[in-house]
This record gives C-alpha cells, sequence and structure tokens, in this order.
C-alpha cells in the first residue's frame, strides 16, 4: 500500500467521507495519515459543496485502535541517545494534536461512524466532533497507562467532562467499554447495529443537506437509532464516583482494597499493573484539565508527551505490550510511593520555542 492510500477521501453527495485504511494494522494512525488529514478537513471546511464529513475505519474489526507507536518508539530510543528534542517522537504529537484541535473547532457536522476497536488516538479522532455513532461491535478505552503514558488527544479536556469520575476510571485503569456504556458516559452520544451502516452511510449520501447541517445529521442518525441496552457503568457509577473523587492514586487503591466484590478486586489488580508515573500524572493532568479550555489541554499534553518521550516507562510499556509481548513491565519508579510530587510536577513544565502552537 502506498502511503497515499492509507486514508481514503471522496465526496458523495454534498458527504466528505474520510476511510482510515490500514486494516490489518486495525487502522492505526501514523504521521503520515495525520498529515493526509488535517489538509484535506481544511479543504473541506471551506468548500461549499461539503456540507458534513463521516469518517470511518476499513474492515469490521476497528475503526481505529489508537496511535501506531512502534515508530514513534524507536525514534524516541534514538533520541534518547543522542538528547535530540527533534524528530518523529516529537513531530507526530505535535501533529497530532493540531488535527485534534482541528475536529473540536470543525464548524461541519463531523460524524465519526466508531464502528469496532476505537482506542487511544481513535478516541481522540470521534470524540472531539460533534456524532461519534457507536455499534454492537463497539470496544472503547483510552489505555495508555498500560504503556507507560497518559490519556491524551484531548483526554485532559473530554475525560473530566463525562459523567460523574467515569473519566477518571477510564483514564487511570485503561478499561474497555462496550457500546452501552460509551453512550451512558459520553464517549458516543448514538447507537445503531452494523448491518445497518452502509444504509446509515448512503442517507448521509443522499440526503438534502440545506438549513441547519447539524439538525439534517441528527435526523438522519436518529432514522437509524436503536437502543444499546443497560449500561453497566450505570450500576458502578455512585461506587466510581466515590473512589475515583480521590485526590491522589494512593487514596484510590486504599479505598479499592476497603471494598468488597468482583468489580473492586479487578480495578485494583489493573491499578497495580499499570505504571505508576503515569497514573499519578494522569490523575494530575484530569484534575488540571477540569478547568481548562481546549487550547491550554493541548499545549499542556504536548509538554507531557515529551516529558514522557525522556523517560523510562513509555518504552518499558510498548517493548511488554507491543514488542515482546510479555506484559511483565519493570516500571521505574516500581511504586506509586516513589513517584513524588516533584517528579510529577516535571511532567508540566513548559517547553519554550518548542511548545505546542496552532499557527
Amino acid at each position: 500500500m502506498s502511503d497515499s492510500e492509507e486514508v481514503l477521501f471522496e465526496q458523495q453527495g454534498a458527504v466528505g467521507f474520510i476511510t482510515l485504511n490500514r486494516p490489518k494494522s486495525l487502522n492505526a494512525l501514523t504521521l503520515n495519515m495525520i498529515r493526509l488529514m488535517d489538509p484535506q478537513l481544511a479543504a473541506w471546511e471551506d468548500d461549499a459543496s461539503i456540507a458534513a464529513v463521516v469518517i470511518r475505519g476499513a474492515g469490521e474489526r476497528a475503526f481505529c485502535a489508537g496511535g501506531d507507536v512502534i515508530d514513534v518508539y524507536k525514534a524516541g530510543l534514538a533520541a534518547k541517545e543522542t538528547g535530540s528534542t527533534t524528530g518523529l517522537q516529537a513531530d507526530f504529537f505535535f501533529e497530532e494534536y493540531r488535527l485534534n484541535r482541528r475536529i473540536f473547532q470543525y464548524p461541519k457536522p463531523y460524524i465519526a461512524l466508531i464502528d469496532g476497536f476505537t482506542m487511544g488516538g481513535g478516541v481522540g479522532v470521534s470524540i472531539l466532533g460533534a456524532f461519534r455513532v457507536a455499534t454492537e461491535r463497539t470496544r472503547a478505552a483510552m489505555p495508555e497507562t498500560a504503556i507507560g503514558l497518559f490519556p491524551d488527544v484531548g483526554g485532559s479536556y473530554f475525560l473530566p467532562r463525562l459523567k460523574g469520575e467515569i473519566g477518571c476510571y477510564l483514564a487511570l485503569t485503561g478499561a474497555r467499554i462496550k457500546p452501552a456504556d460509551c453512550l451512558y458516559s459520553g464517549l458516543a452520544n448514538a447507537y445503531i447495529e452494523s448491518v445497518d451502516m452502509p444504509a446509515l452511510e448512503a442517507a448521509f449520501a443522499k440526503t438534502d443537506w440545506s438549513g441547519d447541517a447539524k439538525a439534517v445529521a441528527a435526523k438522519v442518525i436518529d432514522g437509524f437509532a436503536k437502543d444499546p441496552g443497560e449500561a453497566p457503568l450505570q450500576a458502578q457509577q455512585a461506587q466510581i464516583d466515590r473512589i475515583f473523587a480521590a485526590s491522589s492514586v494512593e487514596e484510590i487503591v486504599t479505598s479499592l482494597k476497603a471494598e468488597e466484590g468482583d468489580w473492586a478486586r479487578e480495578t485494583l489488580s489493573t491499578l497495580l499493573s499499570r505504571s505508576p508515573a503515569s497514573m499519578k500524572v494522569s490523575l494530575e493532568q484530569l484534575r488540571r484539565g477540569r478547568d481548562m479550555d481546549f487550547d491550554d489541554a493541548m499545549i499542556m499534553e504536548y509538554r507531557m508527551s515529551q516529558a514522557f518521550m525522556a523517560e523510562h516507562d513509555f518504552y518499558e510499556g510498548v517493548r511488554s505490550v507491543l514488542i515482546d509481548k510479555d506484559h511483565a513491565p519493570k516500571w521505574s519508579p516500581a511504586t506509586l510511593e516513589e513517584v513524588s510530587g516533584e517528579m510529577v510536577g516535571r511532567y508540566f513544565e513548559a517547553l519554550g520555542d518548542r511548545d505546542l502552537t496552532f499557527s
């Protein structure tokens, strides 16, 4: 596949369709894909013949399973050896976050068909748009603490704004949720059966988009919408809110140890397997993000991304989960208690002329 085929663009009627086209890699985002999408979205924004944009993933397994971090891992390791602050490990996050901002500010209906795995970077190119349509195959997560990273792509902004403390729960655990929970939490705002997806796409292409385009998009989606059923997270909401409202990860762990039941036991086990530094930095990120506007949140995230690129856990996490696949990471620091407040603060330091900009 040529680089230009990693993302496909076509206009049908008054709708611009984007297809993430790496099905064998679960449509994971590369820097090349980001560089294809951003200018096309900019062009469609100014194109009077385009009333709305629909983004989808090729194949039946995934919308987008996140960023393709293997090349970032390799570039970051090389940069650590030389002390360089330039390269793919900087460019990927810089350009991805600018794309996230374009989607967040997009003036036309941006409709993400999140059919299948929707994780990390895939959440970033969906939840920031006006419409997120889940199916029975949707499995969504922000799994970054499992690879020694943090919930980025706007997570600082959108996770604290989900229902209650669900955003904090998803951020720290990386829990994978199904469509009913996606709607309940706010990650998605519509549900259809996957068998109806081709008909929905055809309806977008054929509809008359004159008038209020967002109202038109909502009406088309409503014509296919179904009830996804009961959301398991709803039954856990009070428990999640009580435990994950804590001011420290240590307090969350202590509370979980005092709880009875399978959910608390499994959640505790998950947290104890995650990067201690990632969890403590991520909790601070979400608490700061509650009161930030989107641009400031993205500037903060870029600072965090570059701090993580200079540390140990991202490389150990990627090695453990994606390269050697032994799922036995040796985190450093190894415990929550070893991650000091001073260490956490360093992840938020300004980068001077390397800070994220939007012009």
